[in-house]
């Protein structure tokens, strides 16, 4: 349906959201996550396993935010972090197994943070709690069994094994050495430190071995390039081991770019498939010098884009492979495409207002909601979490959705996000976080960015100076 077909009066038009499933706006289901995940029914703790530096911080923090971005309530328990109120600063000789008051100590941390837990799945506030810490004994693998099984509560066991030195090494240094452990300690003390908790550990470590094939559990040997898996029960357990089994733990980057300007922009217009202006045009072509800036010399890329005319014209300059994603067109506006937010706010001002109040779950008429986008980006997630040193360039909309996912930005401000034309962004994962960097092309834009709670007719003057700019 064409905007000219667009229904001329607002009463028409609220009788035709009433036709599209499963309502005006995506509302997940009280009793549900939006997906059809029985929240009363699931309750589930991943628990890691594995000796330190092995990536598992970096592994449960990843899956929370997956989780937290399908609208599935996550929480990671790390026991380390209670542990630090009692030690905040161990020597490598607390974890000393003959070291039986550190032994007692780390017990009680791991108690504390199963207990709370428990008392967190009572409240509902979610369905996955991570377990974060070594679980390294087939003794206290039990003691976590037994006390999830008293609550009704199902346990899925992730280990990380990795023999690789230089990879164990680079997260000791990389990684480690940010710990909250090693705050103010010099970085070359502090991975000798390490290195030696570590050897405390191997002194007692027991991999899971087919003594335990009564857990259910997944296995990763060596960053994902073997995996093993042990009865896995239901639906939600298979969808956290599929997404485990695309993670890698290796450090790499991603590259982040709307398209250059576009014609639509110049003229305040939604969606559509315009060609980039003239100022597109030269941020396009100052774009490869960007990455080059961003990226380092010789570093290769390559490059995802939409199908859209703007996202290929602005990524023609770089000298990367390049693919074409279908997934990472911009969000679906419906009947509203091709029209400014001054004309949606004038034909449909119900509609406008409400789709401020829940933008996420909002759904144009025939076309999508951000809900909708994250569905059909899940497998660009996965082929990120799969790959390395990937550039997209793609829409605000899009590039909204992917960085929340990265930047566990909650659901209801996501959409909000600025996201300014003409603008690098590089996004690194880290062990307890993403750096991001941004790096301007000093090239002037149109602002797109309006905010919640504004009159659409903000930004018409400086459209109209915009393009008087590019005239002339």
């Amino acid at each position: 349906m064409s905007a000219d077909a667009a229904p001329a009066t607002n009463g028409a038009f609220r009788q035709e959201m009433r036709k599209v499933p499963p309502g005006e706006f995506i509302r997940p289901n009280r009793k549900t996550n939006g997906m059809g995940v029985q929240a009363e029914d699931t309750r589930i703790c991943v628990v890691m396993v594995g000796l330190p530096a092995r990536g598992k911080s970096l592994i449960a923090t990843k899956v929370v935010r997956y989780l937290h971005w399908l609208s599935i309530g996550a929480r990671t328990f790390n026991v380390g972090q209670y542990r630090r109120s009692a030690t905040p600063n161990p020597s490598a000789d607390f974890f000393d197994t003959t070291n039986t008051e550190g032994e007692r100590l780390r017990k009680a941390a791991a108690e504390a943070a199963v207990a709370d837990m428990v008392k967190w799945f009572r409240g509902g506030h979610g369905m996955v709690a991570i377990l974060d810490a070594t679980n390294s004994t087939k003794g206290r693998r039990k003691w976590i069994q037994e006390r999830c099984h008293e609550h009704g509560i199902q346990t899925l066991y992730v280990e990380s094994k990795c023999d690789d030195e230089d990879l164990i090494m680079q997260n000791i240094l990389e990684v480690k050495t940010t710990s909250p452990d090693y705050v103010g300690q010099d970085p070359e003390v502090a991975a000798q430190d390490f290195r030696n908790r570590i050897r405390n550990y191997e002194k007692v470590y027991q991999t899971i071995d087919e003594d335990e094939f009564d857990l259910t559990y997944v296995k990763l040997i060596d960053v994902g390039k073997q995996v093993i898996i042990n009865q896995i029960r239901d639906y939600l357990q298979s969808r956290i081991v599929y997404y485990l089994m695309n993670l890698h733990i290796k450090p790499r980057s991603i590259w982040l770019s709307r398209h250059g300007e576009s014609m639509y922009n110049l003229d305040g217009k939604i969606g559509g498939d315009a060609d980039i202006s003239p100022r597109g045009e030269m941020y396009a072509r100052k774009l490869p010098e960007l990455v080059k800036q961003s990226a380092g010399e010789g570093r290769k890329l390559t490059v995802w884009t939409s199908t859209l005319k703007r996202t290929i014209q602005t990524a023609r300059f770089l000298e990367f492979e390049k693919l074409e994603w279908k997934a990472l067109d911009e969000l679906d506006s419906g009947v509203c495409d091709g029209l400014t937010y001054a004309e949606i706010e004038e034909r449909f001002p119900e509609d406008f207002a409400q789709r401020d109040d829940d933008k996420y779950n909002y759904r144009y008429l025939g076309g999508e909601s951000y809900r909708d986008v994250v569905i059909r980006l899940e497998p660009i997630i996965m082929e990120l979490e799969r790959s390395e040193n990937i550039l997209i360039v793609t829409h605000q909309a899009i590039l909204r959705c992917i960085y929340a996912y990265f930047m566990n930005v909650p659901q209801e401000r996501s959409p909000w996000m600025e996201v300014p034309l003409h603008t690098l962004i590089k996004l690194t994962p880290k062990a307890y976080s993403t750096h991001e960097e941004r790096l301007s092309a000093d090239i002037p834009a149109v602002s797109t960015f309006r905010e919640k709670g504004t009159s659409a007719r903000i930004g018409d003057k400086e459209r109209r100076e915009s393009k008087t700019s590019v005239a002339s």
